[in-house]
């Protein structure tokens, strides 16, 4: 008798167990919905301060109601609001050697509401010279609390359009002015003056919880970026203007909210689940960096970012790549639990791209989290990356749902309690820009 009872209630909780499998539960005609309605033109491509991420925000909160998801912290939404600082020149008049300059030769980043100097002020000058890499020279200035005028030679003038349109966002904005002026290699003698109108600027990252049954101070984080590029201008009336990001990271957000809706409906997460989509991931990475600052990094168990996972990876089908594989065991456990299902985790197959450092994860990881990103794209020859293109019609739905599928049990393990991620060794990461 006490065999045929423990054998009905091993049926049972096969049955059970099937009946809750990422297959049942995660379904492509949901996946499909989600995706479509982050990635349609009603959002105007997500740009950060814009209407657009406005109603993508309202619409991932939603979803996550529909979960039946908790407020992070002390939040009274799933908003999570925080400001950065915007600095736009208003004027600006720079002379060298009696020369005027023209304001189309200068890219200035200040955050100061008016500046002047001359050759005798508390300013520094700099060179960017023929032949040197203008990458990391530009980034040593730029981020330089000193102030500094740089003066870059003429044969770098085709950079001079994409460094004077980058946005001038800081969450801590210093006291000091870098100025870099085109096409001059010397100045003895000059005079600075600059106005700038400088801003404070809303924006969220949106976040829902699923507290853990008996760990509930151990966290798992799944997470995506909402943001994309917006509307090109220089699209004007054509066709399509809109930059969808059907891919990136619309692809990312659907499965996070996807996971959330599949665990909230298990119901039996030992450790708590942190769900949230992250705001201005394009201009800088600022919504990860300030939900970082949120939590206490040693109770954080595992991070997984989700980025890209709308197209086959170079392995084809039923496979993705972790960055960072070889920083932790995360990945390892993640592959065995799909062991026997036809998917594979694989390492990062572009390591020259700094993937781990480029993605939301990086924050979490330099402070010892097992934050990891998971991905498909070919990021040596995706062909709609960062493009009007990167739109619904190249999205792979069957294999994204089974993309996503293998993340819901790829993490059962970690979300059980069973295993623990080793943690990243942050005394050897390097800080990498985006």
């Amino acid at each position: 008798m006490k065999k045929i009872f423990f054998l009905i209630c091993s049926i049972g909780l096969l049955s059970t167990a099937t009946a809750q499998s990422p297959k049942k539960l995660i379904k492509e005609k949901e996946v499909k919905r989600i995706e479509k309605t982050l990635a349609s033109d009603d959002m105007q491509g997500r740009k950060t301060f814009t209407p657009g991420i406005a109603r993508a925000s309202a619409f991932i909160e939603g979803e996550f109601a529909a979960a039946g998801l908790q407020f992070f912290n002390k939040e009274t939404s799933y908003r999570q609001q925080f400001h950065l600082y915007s600095s736009i020149v208003a004027t600006s008049s720079l002379s060298i050697d009696g020369k005027k300059i023209p304001d189309s030769m200068l890219a200035v980043f200040s955050y100061q509401p008016q500046v002047s100097f001359t050759e005798k002020s508390d300013i520094e000058v700099v060179k960017i010279s023929k032949g040197d890499k203008i990458g990391p020279k530009f980034y040593e200035y730029y981020q330089s609390k000193k102030n500094l005028l740089v003066l870059v030679d003429a044969s770098f003038d085709n950079r001079r359009g994409r460094i004077r349109r980058m946005d001038k966002l800081s969450a801590e904005p210093g006291n000091n002015t870098v100025i870099f002026v085109f096409g001059v290699n010397d100045a003895t003698q000059f005079s600075i003056e600059v106005t700038n109108q400088v801003e404070k600027k809303w924006l969220n990252n949106v976040v829902g919880v699923l507290p853990g049954k008996s760990r509930p101070d151990e966290y798992v984080i799944f997470s995506a970026h909402y943001d994309h590029l917006g509307i090109d201008p220089a699209a004007g009336s054509t066709p399509d203007s809109i930059y969808n990001g059907a891919n990136d990271d619309a692809a990312g957000t659907t499965a996070v909210i996807m996971l959330a809706k599949y665990f909230a409906k298990l119901n039996n997460n030992e450790r708590t689940l942190i769900f949230t989509a992250f705001t201005a991931e394009e201009i800088g990475g600022y919504g990860s960096q300030y939900f970082s600052k949120q939590l206490e990094p040693e109770k954080v168990v595992a991070m997984f970012n989700i980025e890209m996972i709308g197209t086959p990876s170079k392995w084809g089908n039923q496979s993705a790549y972790i960055t960072g594989f070889d920083k932790t065991d995360m990945g390892s456990i993640l592959q065995k639990n799909v062991e026997g299902t036809g998917f594979n985790f694989y390492a990062d197959p572009y390591p020259e791209q700094q993937l781990f450092y480029r993605s939301d994860n990086a924050t979490l990881a330099r402070l010892g989290v097992p934050a990891h990103t998971i991905s498909t794209s070919k990021m040596d020859s995706e062909p709609n990356y960062h493009k009007l293109s990167d739109e619904i019609k190249f999205i792979d739905f069957k294999n994204m749902t089974q993309v996503i599928r293998a993340i819901a049990l790829s993490a059962s393990s970690i979300i059980s309690g069973v295993d623990t991620p080793s943690r990243v060794d942050s005394g050897q990461l390097q800080p990498k820009g985006k």
